[in-house]
């Protein structure tokens, strides 16, 4: 039997920006068994448009995960906060540049991403206007990992 480490994702909008836009200031938690990283509290700050980041998470890791390729180095939108995933024989490894946080299967690390970007989208992408761009996009690269990296 083998032993997956567990990895936990949030994403969050920054309080104090006043009316909801799709370019809004957020922040990235990733935390595994091995460690943790997150954009909060650096100098400079890392923080990033969070609706357009998780965008590209979602559209760059549902493409790493259903092949292409070794290696993923994530960068946030307006930010240098990064995470690198690289695809071993039996698990995919998250770091960034602290270290390794985490060894998991592909199936837990994608469902720890989509229940993340799930739950930001039923709280602050919920309140952007409808036919929002931003909104419009980042619901549909939920919608196109849920499908094609979640439940392929």
């Amino acid at each position: 039997m083998e032993l997956y480490l567990l990895i936990n994702f949030r994403f969050c909008v920054r309080p104090g920006q006043g009316t909801p836009s799709g370019f809004d200031l957020g922040d990235l938690v990733c935390e595994g068994d091995l460690g943790g990283a997150s954009s909060v509290g650096h100098v400079p700050d890392q923080g990033m448009m969070i609706y357009l980041s998780v965008t590209q998470l979602l559209d760059d890791l549902g493409d790493f995960l259903t092949g292409a390729g070794k290696e993923l180095t994530f960068t946030g939108v307006d930010t240098s906060f990064e995470l690198v995933f690289r695809q071993g024989k039996k698990e995919i490894s998250v770091a960034w540049n602290e270290g390794v946080i985490a060894r998991v299967s592909r199936g837990d690390l994608a469902e720890s991403v989509a229940e993340a970007a799930s739950e930001l989208a039923n709280s602050g992408l919920a309140l952007l206007p409808l036919q929002d761009a931003v909104r419009v996009d980042y619901l549909a690269a939920l919608h196109n990992f849920l499908t094609t990296a979640v439940s392929p």
